[in-house]
C-alpha cells in the first residue's frame, strides 16, 4: 500500500537485522548506471520518496518496493529475504514479519502476506494511535481495499465519501484514488486490511 511519509524501520527478521534496502536499491541503480531521476520515472516513484529510500531516512511500501524491484529488473525476495529450502508448512515468527511505521509513529502496518503476492494481493494489520492517519495515493486502476476493524472507532474517507466503523464492520471501497485511514477514538485502533490490486 502506498502510504505518503512512511518514516519508519523495518522490523526485524528472525536472528537477523532488517534488510538495508535502500543500499541495496542504490547499489543495482548504480550498477546499471541509472540517475535517480531514471528510477523515479521507470518504477513511478518520486524522486524525493526515493532518495529518502535509498539514505534508509524512508522505508519504502510493498506496493512502492514492487515498483522499484520491477524497474530495476529483480525479485522482491532479493530485497527482503534469503532462499530457504521448500517446506510443506512455512511457519513464520512474530519477528519474521516486516513491520513499516510512518506519521511519527502514528501508525504501524505489519505485513502478513507474502512477498510474492505483492503488487497483487496484499493483507496488513494496521495499528493506529489516537488522532493518527495512514493517507494513500491512488493505487492501479480497480484497486480495491476491505479494511476490518478489530477495535477501536476508524473513518475512512475514499471516493469523496467519509464513513466511521466500529469493532466487528468492514469497509470495502475503491482504492484507486486519494484515500484516508483515521484514527477518530480517544484509544489504539487496530484494524486488518486486505488490498486487491485492479
Amino acid at each position: 500500500m502506498a502510504s505518503t511519509g512512511p518514516d519508519g524501520k523495518a522490523g526485524d527478521f528472525a536472528g537477523t537485522a532488517p534488510p538495508r534496502v535502500g543500499e541495496i536499491i542504490q547499489r543495482l541503480r548504480n550498477e546499471r548506471k541509472l540517475t535517480l531521476d531514471d528510477l523515479s520515472r521507470a518504477a513511478g516513484v518520486s524522486k524525493s520518496m526515493l532518495s529518502e529510500i535509498e539514505r534508509d531516512k524512508a522505508n519504502p511500501t510493498i506496493a512502492v518496493a514492487w515498483r522499484l524491484t520491477n524497474a530495476l529488473g529483480i525479485s522482491l525476495d532479493q530485497l527482503f529475504t534469503q532462499q530457504k529450502p521448500t517446506e510443506a508448512i512455512r511457519v513464520a515468527g512474530p519477528h519474521d514479519i516486516p513491520t513499516l511505521s510512518g506519521d511519527n509513529g502514528g501508525y504501524q502496518l505489519r505485513v502478513w502476506g507474502p512477498i510474492e503476492l505483492a503488487g497483487k494481493f496484499e493483507w496488513y494489520e494496521l495499528t493506529l494511535q489516537s488522532g493518527a492517519a495512514l493517507t494513500s495515493n491512488a493505487h492501479e486502476p480497480g484497486t480495491r481495499e476491505h479494511l476490518t476493524v478489530l477495535n477501536g472507532s476508524i473513518e475512512v474517507q475514499a471516493s469523496g465519501t467519509t464513513r466511521r466503523l466500529k469493532a466487528g464492520e468492514t469497509a470495502r471501497y475503491a482504492a484507486d484514488e486519494a484515500h484516508a485511514i483515521r484514527n477518530v477514538g480517544r484509544a489504539e485502533a487496530r484494524a486488518l486490511l486486505v488490498v486487491i490490486h485492479g
